[in-house]
């Protein structure tokens, strides 16, 4: 299987760097496979399971906001945050969960709303990635 570059950046690190055969994630209006020789593209990415192909082997991680830039010779993601299942403090993504919950059964303001939906979703995106690993 032909592969490609793929580089993952966040704000603290270079999350992974690295010739691969694939990537899947959640863009905002749905999901994306990346395989060599993709279309080049500039796309927003949606908090998701970030889905890495090498030597044939599948590898998942919690990605949060960011863009993806797909060129000719390689592919780039932007994210604010990107974890792999053992770096993911499952107790703490636990209690964020109930946290963005409880603020969502609140009545507060439309910002305040949305950003516990968004806490809530990463708290469940991460729970799901830990998961996942111990499956």
């Amino acid at each position: 299987m032909k592969t490609f570059e793929l580089k993952v950046l966040t704000p603290e690190r270079e999350f992974f760097s690295g010739s691969v055969e694939a990537a899947s994630l959640m863009l905002s209006d749905g999901s994306v496979t990346i395989l060599a020789e993709h279309m080049p593209m500039v796309a927003p990415v949606a908090i998701c399971d970030l889905r890495i192909r090498q030597d044939g082997e599948w590898r998942e991680a919690f990605a949060s906001e960011g863009f993806i830039e797909v060129r000719r010779d390689k592919v780039l993601l932007f994210l604010q945050t990107c974890e792999w299942p053992e770096e993911i403090d499952e107790h703490r993504a636990e209690e964020a969960k109930l946290r963005a919950e409880e603020r969502l059964r609140q009545k507060r303001s439309i910002a305040e709303y949305q950003q516990s939906r968004i806490a809530l979703s990463r708290a469940m995106e991460r729970l799901k990635v830990t998961r996942v690993k111990r499956g």
